[in-house]
């Protein structure tokens, strides 16, 4: 047989099948290019297995239009958890009360809530049960990209498994610790923090009102955003910023020391916090590639940008690059892939990214403060920013990626 006929040829090759990539699957099918998505580690879609996911993600606003028209929505849609209120408490005082509240509400902008709410590990399970309907896909779970040889005319790619794909466009959407990004040769300049993230689900006897809550005092917020109600009890996906000796001592107390925490923690808003999943432990960086193209490749979602996780923004970031890149691909299937196609997703999605990325690194900077009169400085640009209404609907269009 002829090494020809050993290669397969498909419109997108996607290395990566978190979230981001097998969005980018679902979306690129329905959109008709013939798409095989690959990842070393098959999808964990149940809450209780091992290595699931138990982060949450807020699609906000804009990012509905991408996953309706990858068929995505109509799924996802029974469970979400609606994000009406954006509330963000200082609790920077002598004690572990909120001495700062304030409110922003999405009916400020329009009749639709911010965003919608779910637990990672389900959007999983929704996407891959989606891939299985669209015909143009091939998802391949337990295989990993292992070789990139870029040129002119396509990219070839070897996979774990001993076979070869010829694509037009390979879309990096593997990670922070991308393979496709360092075989394209694509350096990133990485800044960390010293913090490390925990993500876990509460139930809690106050109803969230679909209130997504972030409470600032130090080491970095302290995030409640709503989930739908846990066996008819009200429930939260809780993510809790803190230096990293911090992180670990936390994840490692016991549930009744733990719940206490939380309590203190959380000012007490939603009353006592009950433990319903393990905890995760995820480092925070910021990190941004300083291309997001090459030849043949385009870097989505932490392939090209990684912040931590405020204001909902992470994902919703990779959706945009995706929904322009999509875009791109749509209007141009002819040239799908080469030069002048990815220039161009690069100039849109690079300074747009860098810009959001300092506001992010700024924010994250101002919560981790420790020094009480820079704790006060703090309340106070958050009570004077709010108090201009024309600042406050500028800041929450900014927060939806409104252009």
């Amino acid at each position: 047989m002829s090494q020809a006929t050993d290669i397969q040829q498909t419109d997108i090759l996607i290395s990566g099948g978190g979230v981001a990539g097998l969005a980018a699957a679902a979306a690129f099918g329905a959109a008709g290019f013939t798409t095989i998505c690959v990842d070393p580690t098959p999808p964990v879609t149940s809450e209780g297995a091992e290595g699931a996911d138990m982060r949450t993600t807020a699609f906000l606003h804009p990012s509905r239009k991408l996953l309706e028209a990858a068929g995505l929505w109509s799924r996802l849609a029974p469970h979400a958890a609606p994000l009406q209120i954006m509330r963000i408490i200082d609790a920077g005082g002598e004690k572990s009360e909120a001495r700062l509240t304030r409110d922003f509400d999405a009916s400020d902008l329009s009749d639709e809530p911010f965003g919608w709410n779910f637990p990672n590990w389900l959007l999983r399970r929704e996407l891959v049960t989606r891939l299985a309907e669209i015909p143009q896909v091939d998802f391949r779970p337990g295989v990993a990209t292992t070789g990139l040889l870029t040129r002119e005319s396509g990219a070839e790619v070897t996979l774990s498994d001993g076979s070869h794909v010829q694509a037009k466009l390979v879309v990096a959407a593997d990670g922070r610790n991308s393979f496709i990004r360092e075989a394209a040769g694509i350096p990133v300049k990485t800044t960390r923090y010293g913090q490390k993230a925990l993500a876990f689900a509460v139930t809690h006897p106050i109803p969230h009102g679909n209130v997504s809550t972030e409470i600032h005092r130090t080491g970095g917020p302290f995030t409640l955003v709503p989930l739908p109600d846990r066996n008819g009890v009200p429930s939260s996906a809780i993510v809790w910023m803190e230096r990293g000796a911090e992180a670990e001592r936390l994840a490692a107390l016991p549930v009744a020391e733990f719940e206490a925490a939380m309590l203190e923690r959380s000012t007490g808003i939603l009353g006592p916090l009950k433990l319903e999943t393990r905890r995760s432990v995820w480092p925070m960086m910021t990190q941004i590639a300083r291309r997001f193209s090459a030849q043949r490749v385009a870097l989505i979602a932490e392939a090209a940008h990684v912040i931590p996780p405020i204001g909902a923004q992470g994902l919703n970031m990779s959706l945009a690059d995706l929904a322009y890149l999509l875009d791109l691909c749509d209007r141009d299937p002819a040239h799908l892939g080469e030069p002048a196609m990815l220039e161009a997703y690069h100039r849109r999605r690079w300074p747009e990214v860098k810009a959001r990325e300092i506001g992010i690194d700024a924010l994250n900077r101002a919560s981790m403060v420790q020094a009480r009169p820079l704790r006060d400085l703090r309340a106070g640009v958050l009570g004077a920013l709010y108090s201009l209404g024309p600042v406050r609907k500028s800041l929450m269009r900014a927060g939806l990626g409104i252009r």
